[in-house]
């Protein structure tokens, strides 16, 4: 079986009130990046914050002060987030990363392309009520996914396929169709815990099936899941069993019942339950050659 690649979501949106492990400077961010590096980690997804209070940002240099301190450490795969606050056109979307990719010290590997427009909104289950305005969309058309993909590829970095319902895997195989992604695809079926219900699949084994039962026969898709809002380790033991790769991160779930522990722990936890399962993990430079990064 293939070897396993990891990446750490290393910030995502929690605040530290939430998890007290989140990084928000670039020095904190990669610091952590390349601490999961050495646990086992290929991949580092983030997003720039104001590095006092936390807030999301898009401030170019902030991405790209992350990535310039990661590769002088270490080989890890970059893959920042789009914008801030999900930013209306592609335009907004890309402006940091056409920035950084003009500069070999700072030019990212890979972008998240959402395949899907959906409701935003957090649930709570005990009030029975939908958190914030109940009137928000992330917009995504067929016409902003295409120019995501189309001007990443023109500055040489490479879209990643985010399929958060069996919609995006069908609008998926379209892009392929259309030459807009190319094989080897590396794409990442993202679940959800009760609090996130309008968002996509919930963050159960089914919930992955779900996708999985939708991929092309034949597809040379590398995917990998990761579960936003609860605790991923049994959806990841099943990636890992069934041939795919996972994703982890404190910003998805701050894990009390493990006592809160780093990003680096969760890397940790994720290597040693890979082995215990028969697989092995790959290392950023043989996740590269398996992604066509090279």
């Amino acid at each position: 079986m293939e070897k396993l690649i990891i990446q750490v979501r290393v910030n995502e949106g929690t605040m530290r009130e939430v998890s007290p492990n989140v990084p928000y400077s670039p020095a904190e961010i990669a610091d952590q990046s390349i601490e999961c590096w050495r646990q086992g980690a290929s991949i580092v997804h983030y997003h720039a914050r104001d590095p006092e209070t936390g807030a999301k940002s898009a401030d170019t240099e902030l991405y790209a002060d992350t990535v310039r301190r990661i590769k002088k450490e270490c080989d890890l795969i970059t893959f920042p987030t789009l914008g801030a606050a999900m930013l209306p056109t592609p335009a907004e979307r890309l402006a940091h990363i056409v920035e950084m990719a003009k500069d070999p010290a700072t030019k990212p590997d890979c972008i998240p392309v959402d395949m899907l427009t959906t409701n935003l909104g957090s649930y709570d289950a005990n009030s029975k009520q939908f958190t914030g305005s109940g009137d928000q969309i992330y917009l995504n058309t067929p016409n902003i996914l295409r120019q995501l993909c189309e001007e990443s590829r023109a500055v040489g970095v490479k879209p990643v396929s985010m399929m958060w319902n069996v919609a995006g895997v069908r609008l998926t195989e379209a892009f392929v169709e259309m030459g807009l992604y190319d094989e080897p695809l590396l794409c990442e079926l993202s679940l959800f815990g009760d609090h996130f219900r309008g968002y996509g699949h919930p963050g159960t084994i089914k919930g992955l099936y779900a996708s999985l039962d939708f991929f092309p026969p034949g597809a040379n898709w590398i995917w990998m899941a990761n579960l936003v809002g609860g605790n991923a380790f049994p959806v990841l033991a099943a990636a890992i069993a069934l041939g795919g790769h996972v994703a982890i991160g404190v910003a998805d779930h701050a894990y009390p019942e493990l006592g809160n522990p780093t990003n680096a722990q969760l890397v940790g936890y994720v290597v040693e339950m890979a082995r215990y399962m028969g697989r092995e993990v790959a290392t950023a430079t043989e996740a590269r050659e398996i992604l066509g990064l090279t």
